[in-house]
């Protein structure tokens, strides 16, 4: 199995290790290759298992020398499970990387995974870049998201572990189809990769190519701290698409009911916590702040064309008017 890891080659690296069939698998991988990394692993106190898997990891931490992190915590096996689960295992990952100063966090989602997310998006309604939303990497405010297996069957893995005669877990819960994303495993996404394994990698590639020839401006004209500044593209696709991949770093997922109100009201705040103002050149995009600003610096936004709902991040922030006069002269 060839992978080239000299992206992150003599860098700082966390895996995500679960010690199941992926994670195993990449485990071994990036030791074979010499890579760097340590490792972080989640308890959620739902299968007796679970307490197994812990110590394969303690096992393997001690054997090849790696730092290892891990979050016990017990979780209610409910409707809204996964969401919770992945929303505590990434906070507890960002924790570890901001005290520790890692580069990359490696995760291993793999071709199955990827193929599920773009059933899972088709059913709901979704354009290119939802579709694909699995990407090698994925930029972080403070680090990146690796993902080094997107081109490689679950099944390719298992055969790589057994071959190699590696100890793997199977979790259980994974057949269980109240989950949305096993029912999507089991019914399409296995079953389609079977017979069209090479065909998926192929037209994933090429749709790939075909988003990046699109040359959507995804950069700020202008960032300060989490205030960030778009040019209004003119075409409310692309404009959705730029807020969609803005708010998806700060950990949002927009639904389509979402984006299609995002473009209705122009101005809207998103989650209880994001400000969004789409204007006549730019589009804004800040964390909402309610205080009180006195008068004058009300009149200066004013006169500088400064959305309304963006107005109190810049006064708490205490962000220099000065460094927006893009405005007007750009």
């Amino acid at each position: 199995m060839n992978l080239d890891f000299s992206a992150i080659k003599n860098q700082k690296n966390l895996l995500a290790f679960s010690a199941g069939v992926d994670s195993s698998a990449l485990f071994f991988l990036l030791l074979r290759q010499n890579i760097s990394f340590d490792i972080a692993i989640v308890d959620y106190n739902l299968r007796f298992q679970s307490k197994e898997e812990i110590s394969y990891a303690k096992e393997l931490a001690i054997k090849y020398n790696k730092r290892i992190f891990i979050k016990d915590i017990k979780l209610e096996n409910n409707s809204n499970f996964e969401k919770m689960a992945r929303d505590i295992r990434y906070k507890f990952f960002e924790e570890i990387i901001l005290e520790n100063s890692y580069e990359n966090l490696i995760t291993a989602h793999q071709l199955n995974d990827k193929l599920e997310w773009f059933f899972m998006q088709l059913s709901k309604g979704a354009g290119l870049i939802e579709l694909i939303g699995f990407n090698e990497f994925e930029q972080k405010e403070n680090y990146k998201i690796y993902k080094p297996l997107l081109n490689i069957t679950k099944n390719e893995l298992e055969i790589y572990l057994k071959e190699n005669n590696y100890k793997y877990f199977i979790d259980n819960s994974n057949f269980d189809e109240k989950y949305k994303r096993n029912y999507f495993r089991h019914n399409f996404a296995n079953k389609f990769l079977e017979e069209f394994s090479n065909g998926v990698k192929n037209s994933f590639q090429y749709l790939q190519n075909d988003l990046n020839s699109l040359n959507i401006q995804t950069k700020p004209i202008k960032k300060i701290e989490e205030l960030e500044i778009f040019l209004n593209q003119k075409d409310d696709n692309l404009n959705i698409r730029i807020i969609d991949l803005n708010l998806k770093k700060r950990g949002i997922l927009l639904s389509s009911a979402q984006r299609d109100e995002i473009l209705k009201q122009k101005e809207i705040t998103v989650c209880h916590k994001i400000n969004i103002s789409i204007e006549k050149d730019y589009i804004w995009i800040a964390p909402k702040l309610t205080i009180t600003m006195d008068k004058n610096f009300k009149e200066r936004c004013r006169l500088l064309k400064i959305p309304q709902n963006i107005r109190a991040y810049l006064y708490l922030k205490n962000i220099n008017l000065e460094e927006l006069i893009f405005q007007k002269s750009f």
